[in-house]
């Protein structure tokens, strides 16, 4: 179950997501090679399947024991995603909550958050300007209930795995990403809806690559 709500309320939020490819067109080195920080966007919006590879990417499921495509100490899995946009083709506006194991999103917020976002970041425009914005938010407590105080690191390290791989799958895609550090966490936990236990760690506008 994803929460307690009725299954009829759960059903009017909840968006399945196209499978995600496992064999792209583009090698890994080739991504390497060319990941940069992109902090200005195209206008064209992106589609529910760059949306469904970016959250896989970050988060996604690739084991039936239920090991993710970013490494985690202890297989504890501390992060949380959340998605904020208003340029996505057959998804409305919202914040979006990603559950990996269902490869679903579950919408918090029905308005578009991504100016709320970027004032809370300082206003850094490229929050708002990108498509959509990934926020990674951790949950302390499901690593250092096991590791003591370094299972906060631990959460921090694993932040960085994340985000490369949004970065690598973005270029991939011809998208275009830069991690966002500087933001106040009050007010970015207040936007997104986050609980009293997740942490706001990072944020990642995310729009195509402009010509």
């Amino acid at each position: 179950m994803l929460s307690n709500e009725p299954a009829s309320a759960q059903s009017d939020r909840r968006v399945p997501l196209p499978e995600p490819d496992r064999a792209g067109t583009m090698s890994l080195e080739r991504a390497l090679d060319q990941r940069r920080s992109v902090r200005t966007y195209g206008e064209e919006p992106l589609t529910l399947k760059e949306v469904s590879q970016l959250l896989w990417a970050a988060q996604g499921i690739t084991h039936p024991n239920g090991y993710r495509t970013a490494p985690s100490a202890g297989a504890l899995y501390p992060l949380d995603l959340y998605l904020t946009g208003g340029r996505v083709t057959d998804l409305p506006d919202g914040v979006y909550r990603y559950h990996p194991r269902d490869h679903v999103l579950i919408r918090t917020e029905r308005e578009d958050r991504r100016r709320a976002l970027a004032a809370a970041a300082l206003d850094q425009s490229w929050v708002r300007e990108g498509a959509v914005v990934i926020a990674i938010a951790g949950v302390y407590e499901r690593t250092t209930r096991k590791y003591g105080d370094r299972g906060v690191r631990y959460t921090h390290i694993e932040v960085g795995h994340a985000a490369q791989n949004i970065y690598l799958q973005a270029e991939a895609l011809d998208l275009g990403t830069v991690l966002v550090g500087a933001f106040s966490d009050g007010k970015v936990r207040e936007v997104l809806g986050l609980s009293d236990r997740e942490r706001p760690l990072a944020l990642l506008p995310v729009g195509p690559v402009r010509p």
